[in-house]
């Protein structure tokens, strides 16, 4: 393959792939996005798909006009798509639609807590916020370490399963991580926890949108037990997410969001709740967000998981190739060959400040990056050796420049010849930094 002329033949996929942007000089180029771990852009089909639903959208469930009815139907429906994308069991799992992955999260929170905080969570040293924050104040949480080159370490897991005594009610984990593309072996993490008779529950925002998802694999200890996931990290932006779930986990007990939609009976004195995933669903559904949703697992599996994934570490791997060659950068992932990883690359320039790089990426070659800690510090702090006494000087230094990372991330519709621009303005960067500051 010739990577400098190679381009991506998924790009007619993307809406906006080709658009021109205005750079600092007034000049216009071809936008180039390097920030899929935040958000995508929607695929044609997702567009196209909404536009096409729009003549038929109405309010769903106990609406008698027909487009209610097809409406009803379509949102439903969903829910089997989405099952069998993931290979969940149709039979004990429901899928629950949320806002994102940060409120799947939220709500599985809320319903495995039992009132006190007897019992454990494991973490990781490498999660996001979102799979950190809502364990702290409803469990003791302890954190599974991360070795000198960021990876999890699975002894530091058995060593803690064994630590707290079947305590552990649940190991949350990343699927794939934010920062540095680490991809977690999740069904030997699985299987480490039900030895332990704990759930595993996978943060697969990351994960989900680049490689295969297999929640229930031949051997049952390799089952993962919950998946929550965002469309908008897989080219569906329109505010859904969803929380996979074995149904029986929500049987009992009230939502944390009550109200319309939620129950079946209601008097002043008291209420006969719905059935889940329903009763976990308070108020007017995003029936917009879900069609999108579905429009793009159809567009994925369409592609195929594994051409993503070959295609998307191709770029990876030329990009460190390249980013190796620039003096001056320091990457904070290392991966041996055939290691799986998604495509994010975290790095910085000696002597320049990450946001400093990002700006002039964007003013001189249109070029979105993002930098800092993408709500992982934890993570960030350790992989930059900041030590506690760093932290706390931060903390009372409000207006301090604060450490952080320029991370790239790649879609399926990004090329070779974008990676060579990227490069060809960091060599510039490297060699004469004075000459960019703005």
């Amino acid at each position: 393959m010739n990577y400098k002329l190679s381009r991506s033949n998924f790009r007619h996929l993307v809406v906006g792939a080709d658009t021109k942007i205005p750079l600092f000089n007034s000049q216009f180029v071809t936008a180039i996005n390097f920030d899929n771990a935040a958000s995508t852009p929607p695929f044609v089909s997702v567009m196209e798909e909404i536009n096409k639903f729009s003549t038929m959208y109405s309010s769903i469930h106990r609406g008698t006009g027909y487009k209610s009815k097809v409406s009803s139907q379509l949102f439903e429906e969903a829910r089997s798509i989405i099952l069998n994308f993931v290979n969940a069991d149709p039979l004990r799992d429901t899928v629950i639609f949320v806002k994102n992955t940060t409120e799947a999260i939220n709500k599985l929170s809320y319903r495995l807590w039992e009132g006190n905080k007897k019992s454990v969570i494991l973490s990781t040293w490498m999660e996001h916020h979102s799979n950190d924050l809502p364990w702290r104040n409803k469990f003791q949480v302890d954190y599974i370490q991360t070795d000198s080159f960021g990876k999890l370490s699975l002894g530091d897991l058995e060593n803690k399963l064994t630590k707290h005594k079947g305590n552990v009610k649940l190991v949350t984990v990343t699927g794939a991580s934010n920062v540095t593309g680490y991809v977690n072996p999740i069904h030997k993490i699985a299987e480490l926890a039900h030895r332990y008779q704990a759930k595993i529950l996978v943060d697969g925002a990351q994960l989900v949108p680049h490689n295969a998802v297999n929640m229930k694999p031949k051997n049952p200890l390799h089952h993962i037990d919950y998946l929550a996931f965002s469309a908008h990290k897989m080219y569906a932006p329109f505010g859904i997410g969803v929380l996979i779930a074995p149904q029986e986990t929500f049987n009992k007990g009230i939502s944390e969001f009550v109200g319309g939609g939620t129950a079946e009976i209601v008097t002043h004195d008291w209420v006969v709740w719905d059935n889940p995933p329903h009763k976990e669903e308070a108020g007017s559904p995003n029936v917009m967000g879900v069609v999108a949703l579905v429009a793009a697992i159809k567009t994925l599996t369409a592609v195929g998981m594994r051409t993503i994934d070959h295609y998307e570490n191709e770029l990876t791997n030329y990009a460190n190739l390249k980013l190796r060659s620039i003096p001056g950068i320091t990457l904070y992932a290392q991966t041996a060959p055939g290691e799986p990883r998604i495509g994010v690359i975290p790095f910085n320039i000696k002597g320049i400040a990450h946001e400093q790089v990002a700006t002039i990426l964007s003013n001189e070659a249109g070029i979105a990056v993002r930098t800092g800690c993408f709500c992982t510090q934890p993570y960030i702090q350790k992989l930059l050796s900041i030590s506690p006494q760093q932290m706390e000087f931060y903390r009372r230094s409000g207006n301090a420049a604060r450490p952080g990372i320029v991370r790239l991330s790649f879609g399926l519709y990004n090329d070779f010849s974008e990676i060579n621009t990227l490069c060809q303005i960091l060599e510039k960067i490297s060699k004469h930094p004075t000459t960019y500051i703005y």
